[in-house]
């Protein structure tokens, strides 16, 4: 259910929309730390100028229309006394672990790195899924801003999508035409297809999804002036077609050679995504259904991996005379990162 909330309340909770309270800055507005009287943590977006409005009016239209999801940052409120109708505010759930982008530049931030190829793939499926969660929506959303920027983490380190300023969405259904204005988007992460209006489709976020998973896999930045070429798929795409998947891995990335062929499964895919036809990229259907697959084909490899290795430690244990009721299973195993650096180095 949606509250609304008195502006000079908001006011008060951000310390006046303090300078220390400001924690990001979305596609049309400032967003801020708030303590709300019962002391709850949230977050409040505040339009950047009076015309970006419009953009917060869409990004609360958008929300409302989603069912709820975990995959989605929860829109808990708005105000209707603003000072003008054109400052109104967005109380959004506040999300106290950053962003992808923030992970990706300071990686050991985390509690658990994320570092561990494993846990990228893991990162990979979550962000397919709630792109996934829109296009399957009634009516259809479009959110035209996928970027490592958007993708924010809660207190579980488990990730939701966020910023629907540009979001579109389709007119009375899944099957009915899409209510579009000019493109829009970040530059980088912006389907090239994607020219005018009349363009635009649910094929534009699965590009924008693809340089999403190269950031992920490689470390690098969707567009970094600093290297040549700036783009990402203009750098990693001739790598991917002469099977150079080894040129595209981030060396900080601990993987060992019977995951390469997973991890070379999804750069193929994410390639597929960048592909400059949009009729060639997969539906976001198809790419969960894919990173299932290859989350599970991990699962089953780590466990033919380890198993031998819990034999042994098993035996080990029972000559130092240790109870058997500390042994690691399997699952446990897959996920100690200790483990996982000792196997990585042999």
């Amino acid at each position: 259910m949606i509250e609304l909330f008195e502006y000079q309340q908001l006011l008060y909770a951000t310390d006046g929309f303090s300078s220390t309270r400001l924690i990001g800055k979305g596609s049309h507005g400032w967003v801020y730390k708030a303590i709300l009287d019962d002391n709850r943590v949230v977050a409040v977006k505040k339009p950047l100028s009076e015309t970006h409005y419009s953009k917060v009016d869409n990004e609360a239209r958008v929300l409302l229309s989603l069912r709820p999801s975990p995959l989605v940052v929860n829109f808990l409120g708005t105000t209707l006394d603003s000072p003008s109708y054109k400052n109104k505010l967005l109380v959004m759930e506040f999300m106290p672990n950053g962003s992808l982008r923030d992970l990706l530049l300071e990686p050991m931030l985390a509690p658990v790195p994320t570092t561990s190829w494993h846990k990228r793939l893991h990162i990979i499926t979550q962000i397919a899924r709630a792109v996934c969660f829109l296009h399957q929506a009634n009516p259809i959303v479009i959110h035209r801003d996928i970027k490592a920027e958007n993708i924010l983490f809660d207190s579980n380190w488990d990730l939701k999508l966020a910023d629907f300023g540009l979001a579109v969405s389709t007119c009375g259904g899944k099957s009915s035409r899409i209510i579009s204005r000019k493109p829009a988007g970040t530059i980088g992460y912006l389907d090239p297809s994607y020219t005018t209006a009349s363009k635009l489709s649910t094929k534009s976020d699965v590009f924008s999804f693809g340089v999403v998973v190269l950031e992920v896999i490689s470390g690098r930045k969707a567009m970094d002036i600093s290297k040549s070429p700036a783009s990402i798929v203009e750098w990693a795409r001739p790598l991917i077609e002469q099977n150079k998947f080894e040129g595209i891995y981030d060396e900080r990335m601990a993987l060992p050679k019977w995951a390469e062929r997973r991890l070379r499964k999804v750069v193929e895919l994410a390639g597929r995504c960048v592909c400059a036809e949009q009729g060639m990229r997969p539906s976001m259907g198809e790419i969960v259904e894919a990173m299932e697959m290859e989350m599970s084909a991990c699962y089953l490899c780590c466990i033919q991996f380890f198993q031998p290795m819990k034999f042994l430690r098993f035996r080990r244990r029972r000559r130092s005379n240790f109870c058997t009721n500390d042994l690691f299973t399997t699952r446990q195993m897959i996920n100690d990162d200790d483990l996982s650096k000792k196997v990585n180095e042999n």
